[in-house]
């Protein structure tokens, strides 16, 4: 059984006594809620909720609509939404105060977002892996695989670029600084 995995049954007390009679073969916790708690606690993304409420909608909700239902296709369902839950989590990364969500390649923070490119992404997950100041040729190789000791301004360009969106949208001006030996991320 997976600890941090927690099915929430929501005003369905039928489905509830189903699930808690053969818990010990379920690899998720249990639990039944039919209060005004259960809103505290809907937003966790290590949750996933069925709710016999038709009118309340909750993040990780799983609607039933058809019946009757499988109580093995209603597992199936369960273990496919913890699976999404798990894949979302890991493909949101946070740098200092951002989000930065891998899939839609958006970077957040409150209630304001920028779109990423492909190469902002990478140049962002690099400098922060590193915590020290990263030379051009460090980002030029790691980041855009140039082998050769060619300069080009590509590298200084797309920071730029970067600089003025994260500028822009957020009004941070420290994001990603400059020094003499090279690039660092300001988190």
């Amino acid at each position: 059984m997976n600890i941090n995995q927690f099915l929430i049954i929501h005003k369905f007390p039928v489905l509830f006594s189903i699930l808690d009679e053969i818990k010990s073969n379920l690899n998720f916790n249990i639990h039944y809620l039919d209060n005004e708690k259960f809103h505290l606690i809907a937003s966790d993304q290590n949750l996933v909720v069925i709710s016999g409420e038709k009118k309340i909608i909750f993040k990780n909700q799983i609607k039933i609509d058809k019946y009757p239902i499988n109580i093995q296709k209603i597992i199936e369902i369960i273990n496919i939404q913890f699976l999404k839950n798990k894949f979302i989590q890991q493909n949101d990364v946070k740098v200092g105060n951002y989000s930065i969500n891998l899939n839609s390649r958006a970077m957040y923070f409150e209630d304001k977002s920028i779109q990423l490119t492909e190469k902002e992404v990478k140049i962002i997950i690099f400098l922060k892996s590193l915590k020290v100041p990263v030379p051009i040729s460090k980002l030029q190789s790691e980041v855009w695989g140039y082998k050769s000791k060619l300069e080009t301004h590509t590298v200084e360009t797309h920071v730029y670029r970067l600089r003025k969106k994260v500028e822009k949208e957020f009004k941070d001006k420290s994001f990603i600084i400059s020094l003499k030996n090279g690039y660092k991320i300001q988190a």
